[in-house]
């Protein structure tokens, strides 16, 4: 029998195909300059930066991006910084700073090729004044070369202190000595400085029991890991190691893995071979998530950076951001929802000299550059929020913008370029909105479906049990490729299950609450084949 229809609007947010978005796009305020050689960006959990300055001094700016005179600290008499990469290159924060007043430092000291020196440091009775004379010197290495000495050290969730090291320079590694188990060269460090002195090993740490390593080794197979962090939300590890000759890499490490990664150098450089000669079968390594060739856009030395955890840039939350020493365009890399690793470049060339990417307390992201002592804070050109819309008596509606294009299941919806559209055909809804700010944004999606459909004649479909219990099935035969949804009372599609080409199809309903739903099959095209009311009761 045929029946009229009538109208219904069911709520669904799907994934769908934004390729006529405005693209992400990232800018470069100049906040301040006049900071020498900057290598890091720190801050305490208040609202301050310390700007770190290679020569051996940390700089304060205030909330109101002012850099103040008096240095917070100034170890330049015990500083070797001669050689470009020499210096006071790492700066943290105790995560109870502002209760202990305790941070910790990574510099070179000595003559030549110096030697890395990890130490803390106290704050005096003035917040934005250390005490130089607080050293407590907790971990040193000599460098057998001037260069690759890492210097980046950090906090990570489990309160344990990150430290870390460059493979002590030449080129190539000569002593192989990030492969080596028995030197801190090559490696991430994993060291419990809570201690009122000292330092000592967690018990949990990959190599904490092993005879012929040394236990504080986190990770291994690091050329130079000059800037690296931990996400502010997930804890994951990023690593941006530098490359040899070839290959600039990005390596990634999820939290709470504490089975000891290898990333592989000198037997590879990212993907590519190096020197193989004793070395296991590249899979036995891990792989890192983002390769940039040298040879292309002028990369030289990869400046790792932070996962955006912001709060005014809603479309760059989640994803890295990082950038080039050399090169200075800034890319982001995220994984879509295949869990493949996706990297967008995202500013063109922010110039050369890019050292460092760090966040504030409250996870805005600042980069200072090393080359002409300028601090910028990296803001999205798009600031605008994604539009809305709604459905009311059979009228989709948009929030104010000031123009629209709206779109079906991927599809333009011709001539429809108003604020509102009335649908007439069963599908995913969501409009390209203009906002006043010249972006171009999708909205959410709302499923616009007719209730109330014809049946196909001459076919007979019967679905049981009624009431239906953990499952429900329908006896005839849908076509191949149907779509079978069950849709609840509000209208929110809560399965969705596509049919094979058989006599008997069934739905499960573990986890749908008991209540009276819609039965909705459709075609591949989109034209309805049957409909039934429903209800489920256990």
């Amino acid at each position: 029998m045929l029946r009229r229809p009538s109208l219904l609007f069911a709520l669904l947010l799907v994934g769908i195909v934004r390729a006529q978005e405005t693209a992400v796009t990232l800018q470069l305020e100049q906040i301040a300059t006049g900071l020498t050689r900057i290598c890091d960006i720190s801050h305490c959990g208040d609202d301050r930066l310390f700007l770190t300055l290679q020569a051996g001094v940390i700089k304060i700016m205030d909330a109101s991006n002012t850099v103040l005179p008096t240095p917070f600290l100034d170890i330049t008499d015990r500083v070797q910084s001669t050689e470009n990469e020499q210096g006071l290159l790492g700066l943290t924060f105790d995560p109870d700073y502002l209760t202990n007043g305790f941070f910790y430092v990574d510099y070179v000291t000595g003559s030549g090729s110096g030697t890395t020196r990890i130490s803390r440091f106290s704050v005096t009775a003035d917040p934005n004044v250390a005490d130089p004379n607080s050293e407590q010197i907790l971990y040193t290495r000599a460098q057998p070369f001037w260069n690759h000495n890492g210097g980046d050290l950090a906090f990570g969730p489990d309160g344990y202190l990150y430290v870390g090291f460059g493979d002590g320079g030449s080129g190539g590694d000569p002593n192989n000595n990030a492969q080596n188990m028995n030197i801190a060269l090559g490696k991430l460090i994993r060291i419990d400085v809570s201690g009122p002195t000292g330092w000592s090993v967690p018990p949990d740490n990959p190599f904490a029991t092993a005879t012929d390593t040394l236990p504080e080794i986190f990770a291994n197979g690091l050329r130079n890991p000059w800037r690296w962090s931990f996400d502010a939300v997930t804890g994951d590890l990023w690593i941006g190691d530098v490359g040899q000759d070839a290959v600039e890499e990005v390596d990634f490490w999820p939290a709470g893995d504490l089975t000891g990664p290898n990333f592989g150098w000198r037997c590879y450089e990212a993907n590519n071979a190096y020197n193989t000669a004793g070395c296991l079968p590249a899979a036995s390594y891990v792989a890192p998530v983002a390769a940039h060739p040298q040879s292309q856009q002028n990369w030289c030395s990869v400046i790792g950076g932070r996962v955006y955890r912001g709060p005014t840039y809603w479309r760059v939350e989640g994803r890295y951001i990082y950038t080039d020493y050399c090169g200075g365009q800034f890319y982001t890399l995220e994984r879509n929802d295949l869990g493949a690793w996706v990297r967008t470049q995202v500013l063109g060339n922010g110039g050369f000299g890019f050292s460092c990417i760090g966040e504030n307390n409250s996870l805005e992201m600042y980069a200072g550059n090393n080359s002409n002592g300028r601090l910028y804070k990296i803001k999205e050109v798009c600031t605008a929020q994604r539009p809305t819309i709604s459905a009311n008596a059979g009228v989709i509606t948009s929030t104010t913008a000031t123009a629209y294009q709206w779109y079906r299941s991927g599809t333009v919806v011709s001539g429809e370029t108003g604020q509102a559209i009335t649908p007439t055909v069963e599908g995913n809804y969501y409009v390209l909105a203009t906002v006043n700010t010249g972006c171009q944004l999708f909205s959410d999606t709302l499923w616009y479906s007719p209730v109330g459909v014809e049946e196909v004649e001459g076919v007979s479909y019967v679905v049981r049990p009624i009431p239906a219990d953990d499952r429900i099935w329908i006896d005839g035969a849908l076509p191949a490729g149907a779509v079978m949804r069950l849709i609840d009372a509000s209208g929110r599609v809560v399965i969705e299950k596509r049919a094979g080409n058989s006599a008997t199809f069934s739905i499960g309903l573990e986890g749908v609450v008991e209540g009276v739903y819609i039965l909705r099959a459709t075609r591949v095209d989109g034209s309805a084949i049957l409909q039934r009311s429903v209800t489920i009761a256990r």
